[in-house]
């Protein structure tokens, strides 16, 4: 895998890279980088572009004084397209990546081939509690220091994860990011930028989508619950692939199953 970077209009911008054949851009979200995909990238038959969100990993300075919400992202996205000579890839999003999928690929269909979402933000089911009542307290949240940041991140990993064991490598890959741009600073300026409304303002357009998609979830996801994920594929004309016991990072703990969706997808 290779990371790139490229600059556009004064805004850096960095991705991971992997094999060759038709393409796959795949999104991450929150508390995670474009490393989240490691796991999956190597197991996607084609072309595969984990692009890094303004604000997160490698990118969190670039995203200082910037917009980090889910529509601003989606934006970027496309705009990060433009420069790149890719073939109408597959979209692929977790969490608020999913958010960001959704919205680029419903605002601009024709530049893609298809759409995977696994335990993606979808409607009104985020920001979850955790993250709404750090967003009304980040003007004290933003000062902690980082151990009691790095204890609740831990928290949080091991929520999201099937074992402890991925767990404690999540946090080793994602949590080095934070600990070195100002953690609780850098945390709270994502989750501020946290807003339903972005996912809401497209739901409505999702069953005009005419796109093939496929939508994966762990159906123990503390954090975005399985109904979301029916719904999300009775909208998209598709269907939920399971993952029995599965929590919230299933491109960590289920990168097989992952990238069964997107292959199919590129093979279609």
């Amino acid at each position: 895998m290779e990371t790139r970077a490229s600059t556009n209009e004064g805004l850096t911008t960095r991705w991971i890279e992997h094999g060759s054949g038709r393409p796959a851009v795949l999104v991450h979200g929150v508390p995670a980088s474009a490393q989240l995909w490691r796991h999956v990238m190597p197991l996607v038959r084609g072309h595969s572009l984990a692009w890094e969100m303004a604000g997160y990993g490698s990118s969190i300075p670039e995203g200082a004084g910037l917009d980090l919400s889910v529509a601003a992202q989606a934006d970027r996205l496309l705009a990060w397209l433009d420069t790149q000579e890719l073939d109408r890839p597959v979209l692929v999003g977790h969490d608020i990546g999913g958010g960001v999928a959704q919205i680029a690929a419903v605002n601009s269909p024709e530049r893609f081939s298809g759409l995977v979402l696994t335990n993606a933000v979808c409607y009104d089911s985020w920001p979850v509690p955790s993250a709404k009542m750090s967003a009304r307290l980040a003007p004290v949240l933003r000062h902690l220091p980082d151990p009691f940041v790095r204890r609740s991140f831990s928290q949080t990993m091991r929520r999201g994860h099937d074992s402890d064991a991925m767990a404690d490598e999540s946090l080793a890959v994602h949590w080095r990011h934070y600990l070195a741009n100002g953690a609780a600073g850098a945390l709270m300026a994502q989750l501020t930028s946290l807003d339903a409304r972005d996912t809401l303002s497209i739901a409505d357009r999702l069953p005009a989508l005419d796109l093939p998609a496929l939508v994966v979830w762990g159906v123990a996801d503390p954090f975005q619950k399985i109904g979301f994920g029916e719904r999300l594929a009775a909208d998209l004309g598709t269907e939920v692939r399971r993952i029995p016991g599965g929590r919230h990072f299933t491109p960590e703990d289920h990168p097989d199953v992952v990238a069964e969706a997107i292959n199919e997808l590129l093979a279609s």
